[in-house]
């Protein structure tokens, strides 16, 4: 049973990724900027706190085997989250970024296959430079594909590196809740520290 932090709880994927870990009986420490309301849940402790707040989200953070960040990276400061993890002594991070930084198979980043780019994008990309600078802690950035909606939980998914899992069509997709499964597959058995890794159907 592992102790994750997992900040950005109540955001799409945040959400899926708590209710997976405590499925699997994990504990967590999720944190919120404040959800008034939330319902108690075996196995979960709520933090509220700003990740901008460096000093207030290392305290939050510290005493844990990992910490999982899933945030929007257009309104939230990769620097900031980086430095709180360095100040809490977690000695691990899995970190979502986004899949505009993963080749495509004609040898392009998605994010130049996107007609109109989120406005995380870009952010999620200089996101994933900053986090491959890092050397004090072990570090793991996980990508979604293209698609990554509510669905089904199926438990299966492939897995790649920097390349984006597609379909015979050139479509990657997965669902929000086998996503999760990825990141919880990853913490109970880590295969990709200090680098970056990808799922889809």
């Amino acid at each position: 049973m592992a102790n994750i932090a997992l900040v950005g709880m109540t955001g799409n994927i945040g959400k899926c990724i708590l209710d997976e870990a405590l499925r699997r009986g994990h504990r967590v420490t999720g944190t919120t900027r404040g959800a008034p309301g939330l319902p108690a849940r075996p196995g979960l402790t709520v933090a509220t706190v700003h990740p901008s707040r460096v000093e207030a989200l290392a305290q939050a953070l510290g005493g844990h085997d990992v910490a999982v960040v899933s945030l929007k990276w257009d309104v939230n400061d990769i620097d900031a989250v980086i430095e709180a993890i360095r100040r809490s002594k977690v000695p691990w991070a899995l970190i979502v970024v986004g899949a505009g930084s993963l080749m495509r198979s004609d040898g392009r980043l998605h994010f130049f296959h996107m007609t109109t780019p989120s406005p995380a994008s870009k952010p999620a990309m200089v996101a994933l430079d900053k986090l491959r600078e890092v050397g004090d802690f072990d570090w793991t950035a996980i990508s979604p594909p293209t698609s990554i909606k509510p669905g089904a939980r199926t438990g299966k998914y492939r897995l790649g590196a920097d390349t984006m899992v597609v379909d015979a069509d050139d479509n990657g997709s997965i669902s929000r809740e086998d996503f999760a499964v990825a990141v919880l597959d990853e913490i109970e058995n880590p295969r990709h520290i200090n680098r970056r890794f990808t799922v889809g159907y």
